[in-house]
This record gives C-alpha cells, structure tokens and sequence, in this order.
C-alpha cells in the first residue's frame, strides 16, 4: 500500500474503534466518514442504505449490528472489518478501477479457491464427491495467487472444495501471512473443533460459511446421516467463541419451501448466524441430477421470501441468482469473483468448469485477457432481466458460444461434458423461469427504464 492509502487505511480502523465505544450512538457519524473516504464509489451507496436502516429503532438491521458487536470477539469484527470494508472496498476498489481501465477487461473483487479436492462427506449431486484426493494447489500456489490479487487490490479471498478444512492448517498460514486480506470458507463444518476455533480466533481474518440444507431430515438426505449433529455442534463451539460464522444454503426442488420458510429464518437467527448465502442446485457434470433443480414455482418463492424476510430478520442474506438486479447481472468471469479449482485452473464462476488459462502456466492478469474471460466481459450482462442472470441457468446458448468461441476446455477430469451437454439439461428450467422472470420484472417496473 501507499503512504496515502496507509493513512486512509488508519483513518478508517480509527473510525471504527470509536464505533466499539458506543456502536448505538457512533455508528452514524463514521458511516458519513467512511463515504467520504470512498473515492472509487464503491460502496457509498450501500452505507447510505445501512445507515437509512440503522437510525430505525425497530430496524431488523440495526438488531443484526447490534448483535454482531455484542456476540463476536472485538478483534475478530475489527480484522475483518479491515480486510472486507477497508482494504478490499475503499482502497482495493480505486486499483480495480485503475487496473480495468488500463487493461480493458474485468478484475475481480473476490477470488474463490479450491485448496482441495478431497472431502470427508459425499453429498448428492455434489461434482467434488467425484474427484476424491487426486486435486490440491500447494500452500505456496495459494499464496501466489493472493500475492497477485493484492497488486490489483483484491483483498478478500473465499475458499471452497472439495471440503476446505481438509487443509485448515495451510488455511492458517494464509492467514498470517496476509493480515490485510479476509479470507471465507464454504465449510460442511463437521471439522471444525475448539482447537481450530482458538486458531480462528487467533488470527481474526477468518470466517466460516457452514452449509446447511435445512434441519436433521433434509441436510443427512443430501449430505450423510449424523452431519446435522455435527454441524449443530460446530455452531456451539463456534458462538461459545465469539466466531462470526453464516450459512451457505443450497435449495432444491426438494427442500426450497423449507429453506424459504419464516421457521428455518428463525432457526438461524436462534443458531447464531450472521449471514446466509444462497445457491440455487445446478446439474454441473454427468454424474448430476437433473431432476433436483429448482422448479420456476419454487424460484419465484425464495425470491419473495428474501425479500420479505430481510425487512424483520436480522440477517445478512444474498441469492446469488435471483439478486442480478441489485448488481446488475453475472458476477462471473472476474467482473466481481472468479473460481480457481484444485488443479489450477482458471475458471469464469464455481458453476462453469471450463477455462483456457491455468495458475500453473499463467499470470491472473493474463488470464483476465484470454479468450474466455473477455467473452464475459463483452457480452455481461447476459440479459436486459437481470433476474436472468445466469450464461447456463438462465440463457443456456450464452454459454455455450462463449466456450465454443473462445476454445475453452472442460475442466472435469472424471468425465469431461461439452458445455452444450451442461446447458441442455438448464434448458427446460430457464424456458420456465423466463416466464416467471418477466412477470416479475415487469410487475418490479425496471423493464421500463
């Protein structure tokens, strides 16, 4: 960092240790300074937004602030305060800026990893169950891709599998080697123990997104019998900590009107979480299950039940395919994240496994400009209804040209599908959901603007 940025970085974490004193009557006038500070705008509307909300009294905002200052360790909120809000925002943002307007192609905010391929669990209708322990990327590629995403200003890194924590200890050392980063991991959190919480604890920039697909029946269907009582045992030693942790959600055609539900809301709120992400199942490789995809119905209800629910519930919550009109389509490609897998490769998304670049034989920042990724970049967003974000889900042709055009392979090392074979099973579901789509945009009043 720069002497300029190291002051703007001061500033900020003094702000926030003035919060700490009296969150309830401080919080405002630091968000006013923090917008301030933002000069790439990158997220000055969001805290105008939170602070509307936080000078509501019956705001479920305000609780969820609140709540996060009373049940999680000082230290841990200020280092990951530091890493998402200070270092990846305010001054990662103006590099983005800087580096997307010299290169011409997208630079991401996010990068998700798989340390890992092999997992201790075999979820139905998981790709990583197929894999096994054959897939890792080393300690030292791991670092190397953090140390390349710093120069462009990508200060927050996710983690996914494969089962992470398979390799918590080299998850550690990152860590500590990179203070001013954050760092996630999408966890099934059966090996989360106290003698890790204390190292998460030690460190501060680490959190756990812990998936869960709704109580004991629904999540030992998918993910083996005894792994709710796991997961709700992590969650205790995680709250006795002081740990912030989420919740990663996949729904279904099997379980989506309980995932949407005000009761499973409720639960976990009541389990200590702080945030929820939501995935929808997509049938990614050959060994997929088709018929597990949400149905346009079911869509369409989780994508009113967030809605609704994030006006009382105090918690975090995205729907990374029914939120594109809040970020205006596909963050995909490296326009806001990007996905690494455990053999190197340099992929669009989580859910695209196809790439023309790898760690192993290319620079990120030539990646950006390879073939695949400028596809998404030319031709994001892929849909004037950015409720159809999705280049496979939503519009399954995109996909398919931009692989075909741009020479990518399958990434899938047990059984490689073309990525017309992976679009054609979307295929039936997007027709459906295009319909529901444009009622709800239309009815929304954004198809007019």
């Amino acid at each position: 960092m720069t002497v300029a940025e190291k002051v703007k970085q001061a500033a900020a974490m003094k702000a926030f240790d003035y919060i700490g004193k009296d969150p309830d009557k401080n919080l405002p006038k630091v968000m006013d300074a923090i917008a301030k500070l933002d000069e790439s705008d990158s997220i000055a509307k969001q805290v105008a937004a939170i602070k509307g909300y936080f000078m509501d009294p019956e705001s479920n905002w305000r609780q969820l602030i609140l709540n996060v200052f009373r049940d999680v360790d000082q230290g841990e909120i200020r280092r990951i305060f530091q890493g998402f809000a200070v270092n990846d925002a305010l001054i990662g943002g103006c590099h983005r800026k800087e580096y997307m307007e010299k290169y011409d192609c997208n630079i991401p905010t996010v990068i998700l990893m798989d340390p890992t391929s092999a997992c201790n669990l075999r979820c139905t209708g998981c790709w990583a169950a197929e894999y096994g322990y054959k897939l890792n990327l080393t300690l030292e590629e791991m670092d190397n891709v953090i140390r390349q995403g710093e120069e462009f200003g990508c200060y927050a890194y996710l983690y996914a599998g494969g089962e992470p924590l398979v390799r918590k200890k080299d998850l550690i050392t990152l860590c500590e080697r990179h203070p001013e980063c954050a760092f996630l991991a999408f966890t099934n959190g059966t090996l989360i123990d106290d003698a890790f919480a204390d190292e998460m604890l030690r460190v501060g920039n680490f959190i756990p997104a812990i998936s869960v697909e709704g109580f004991e029946k629904e999540t030992d269907f998918r993910r083996g019998e005894g792994t709710y009582q796991a997961v709700m045992r992590a969650m205790e030693v995680l709250r006795r900590k002081k740990l912030i942790f989420g919740i990663s959600c996949c729904y279904t055609n099997k379980n989506a009107e309980l995932i949407g539900s005000e009761e499973y809301f409720d639960a976990m709120v009541e389990w200590g979480a702080k945030f929820c992400w939501f995935f929808t199942y997509i049938p990614i490789g050959k060994a997929a299950v088709p018929e597990l995809m949400a149905t346009a119905e079911q869509r369409k209800y989780m994508y009113y039940q967030l809605r609704k629910f994030r006006k009382t519930k105090p918690l975090f919550t995205i729907d990374f395919w029914n939120d594109g009109e809040y970020i205006d389509g596909c963050i995909a490609g490296g326009r806001c994240y990007l996905h690494i897998n455990a053999a190197g490769d340099i992929e669009p998304c989580g859910f695209i496994h196809y790439a023309d670049s790898n760690i192993r034989t290319d620079k990120l920042l030539d990646a950006f400009r390879k073939p695949l990724f400028m596809a998404y970049h030319k031709n994001q967003p892929f849909n004037k209804n950015m409720l159809r974000p999705c280049p496979v889900l939503d519009n399954p042709g995109r996909l398919t040209l931009m692989v075909e055009q741009s020479g990518a392979k399958s990434t899938d090392i047990m059984a490689p599908e073309t990525a017309k074979e992976y679009s054609d099973k979307c295929v039936p579901r997007a027709r459906d959901w295009a319909k529901v789509a444009a009622e709800l945009w239309h009815q929304s009043g954004k198809d007019e603007k």
